[in-house]
């Protein structure tokens, strides 16, 4: 760990503490996939133990160079081997006798199910392989998938990993401007959606979007294949190809071809709320070792008895790596759900989780909080016993929602991984694991084994144990993001000049190690606050009021202040009994709002105390679950609100104008 720095060094305060520990169970420490030996010997050779994670795969051309850095910042990894990302996906695990297995467990959400075997899955996969290949597809071609939550999403995706055809998926929540832009960028041929799909109980159309988006002269998209999901009536086109009538004809057997490991697998664009959306592009054989070895480290997967869960959706790079290539490449059975987690009532999940008996579920600390506000008397209603490894993805987690997670859905039995890395990334980058850390709640605690990550400051100089500033990546990894698609100077400019004279990746995020060296991920950089001098993130602020047994949910936001340069505005959403008495009682909200505003100051100190404290009945959210602070800080600062189609629901921000209306809550 790096040495111990100034507090004068550091580029951001270090205001929480967290001293909770929990050791790992003792029985699955005893059979757990990785031991404390993994980190010493990926710090020995990190070649050679990538090169022995890449052998879990099946190579049709063994490699004999790992990795090659010499026209950094772009990497080739294992670039001699060749592979089919799709053949490890599927046709291996039929062949290995597991034909039989169930790979999907698959819930609508109007209630239909399907389970889907190795086999069958093999055999979509080739239906559809040699359904695009009818349609014209070759290797070096990309298609964009528009789909909601079905199985065809998964054997489309596999689809074009099968014929190296790079797959564009973009989420079934974005705009058919939003569309449009990421066809158009990436030359899509082929743009494979559905008729609609069930949101909240009700059929919304899907493919509209698609037709307003090709609609253009110059659209590069020659075939839309279209899935039937539910009966919605939709306009059809000289372009426009039924899945039913295409695919199902075809034959269920495809003679798959490998291709090097560098061959392009995937473009994912992150959200571009603010300019051009960034297509990240990954390749093959690096991004499937990466992907295929942590989901089966981190959630010490026994494929024989484990039934994985990741709620994500494929649209974002959490369903890519641990919906599809992760938990697929490593022979799991997984349950993939449509729907969202109140439809049709607000258990859905746990009793998805006591139907299948689920054994590992992963997910976001948004909806970890959403089910805080929901109250625990409902998941209490479930056989949760099934549960052996909680994971969490997305943003930093709480504390007090890590351990609301730990208690209520964990029984305080099971080992919580949360997990830190990004679409960039490919791949989780910092964790513990589950046999091994022994966790703080709301730390990622260490980097992976193979993986360097440090925390540094304006000047690039590692920060030391209860110092905080950027976090960087100071060696390449085997799933790092190869170049932005057709756009390699801005590769370059955004993610390699921060640190250009060291050479590091700049992730964007902030981080600290506390006084044990435990690291903690503390948001976006662009999020932290300058309050009198004093660099404070949001997530610790947030923190501190998720801690107040009140609340279930905070975002937090600097605005403009003619004193203090910043002030804090915090944004909370309370439990459901706490809601319920400030709603008949606005005294009782007013008293609350104080305590509140006091307890922050208590938990991490009077440069932390919020200027101003609002209830809000909900938060603005993207679909994917992220808090758009810039909605808030536009509020907080009595700007015009700017775009929010993005917004799960637009109607929240219109509630929370009206409630800043009461004005400054400051002493």
């Amino acid at each position: 760990m790096a040495p111990e720095t100034p507090a004068s060094a550091n580029t951001l305060d270090n205001l929480l503490v967290e001293d909770r520990t929990f050791a790992p169970p003792e029985a699955l420490a005893a059979h757990a996939n990785v031991s404390e030996e993994a980190y010493a010997r990926a710090e020995a050779d990190p070649e050679a133990f990538w090169a022995e994670q890449a052998r879990r795969l099946q190579w049709e051309t063994p490699f004999t160079q790992v990795l090659d850095f010499s026209d950094a910042p772009h990497a080739t990894w294992f670039a001699d081997g060749t592979l089919n990302v799709a053949v490890n996906c599927a046709d291996r695990h039929v062949a290995a006798g597991n034909g039989d297995k169930v790979a999907i467990h698959w819930e609508g959400e109007p209630g239909d199910a399907k389970d889907i075997t190795y086999a069958e899955l093999t055999a979509q996969v080739s239906k559809a392989a040699n359904a695009l290949t009818e349609l014209g597809l070759r290797a070096g071609d990309r298609a964009a998938i528009y789909l909601p939550m079905i199985p065809e999403a998964i054997y489309s995706m596999l689809a074009c990993a099968r014929l190296g055809v790079a797959h564009s998926v973009i989420f079934g929540g974005f705009s058919a401007e939003a569309l449009r832009t990421r066809i158009g960028d990436a030359s899509a041929k082929l743009v494979i959606t559905s008729d609609g799909q069930f949101r909240r109980g009700s059929a919304v159309p899907l493919k509209a979007a698609v037709d307003d988006a090709v609609a253009t002269p110059d659209s590069p998209v020659e075939h839309v294949l279209v899935v039937r999901r539910t009966g919605i009536d939709v306009t059809w086109t000289g372009r426009d190809v039924w899945w039913d009538e295409l695919v199902d004809r075809q034959e269920p057997v495809h003679q798959a071809q490998a291709f090097p490991a560098e061959q392009p697998l995937f473009i994912l664009y992150t959200s571009g709320t603010t300019g051009k959306p960034k297509g990240i592009l990954h390749t093959s054989g690096g991004y499937l070792t990466q992907a295929s070895w942590t989901h089966w480290a981190v959630f010490d997967l026994k494929p024989g008895s484990d039934v994985f869960w990741c709620t994500a959706d494929i649209g974002w790079v959490t369903g890519h790596s641990y919906i599809v290539y992760g938990p697929l490449s490593n022979g799991a059975t997984q349950v993939v759900y449509e729907g969202t987690p109140n439809s049709p009532h607000e258990g859905r999940h746990w009793e998805i989780i006591d139907k299948y008996k689920v054994s590992i579920y992963y997910t976001a600390p948004t909806l970890i909080r959403t089910f805080m506000k929901w109250g625990r008397q409902i998941p209490e209603r479930y056989d949760l016993s099934s549960l052996r490894v909680l994971g969490s993805v997305g943003e930093p987690i709480n504390p007090e929602a890590w351990m609301w997670y730990r208690e209520v859905i964990g029984k305080n039995r099971c080992p919580i991984v949360d997990t830190w890395w990004q679409t960039e990334t490919g791949a989780m980058m910092i964790s513990p694991l589950p046999g091994v850390t022994a966790t703080k709640p709301g730390s990622a605690m260490r980097p992976l084994p193979g993986i360097s990550a440090i925390v540094v400051n304006d000047e690039g100089e590692p920060v030391g144990n209860g110092g905080g500033g950027y976090l960087v990546l100071d060696k390449p990894w085997p799933s790092m993001l190869r170049t932005i698609w057709g756009d390699d100077e801005r590769f370059k400019d955004t993610y390699w000049s921060r640190f250009a004279a060291q050479g590091w990746y700049f992730a964007g995020d902030g981080a600290k190690y506390d006084t044990d060296g435990a690291l903690w991920l503390l948001g976006r950089v662009d999020d932290v606050m300058n309050v009198s001098g004093h660099r404070i993130s949001t997530t610790e602020v947030e923190s501190a009021l998720v801690a107040h047994p009140k609340v279930a949910e905070a975002a937090v936001v600097g605005a403009n202040d003619a004193m203090t340069g910043q002030g804090i505005v915090a944004f909370v959403i309370l439990r459901s009994e706490a809601a319920s008495a400030t709603t008949e009682d606005p005294a009782a909200g007013e008293a609350l709002i104080a305590e509140l505003r006091g307890h922050v100051g208590t938990q991490i100190g009077p440069i932390a105390r919020p200027r101003q404290v609002m209830i809000v009945p909900e938060l603005p959210k993207t679909r994917s679950g992220k808090i758009m602070r810039r909605l808030l800080r536009d509020v907080a600062e009595n700007r015009d609100l700017g775009d929010v189609t993005t917004l799960q629901d637009s109607s929240v921000m219109n509630l929370i104008t009206a409630g800043l209306s009461t004005g400054k809550n400051e002493d």
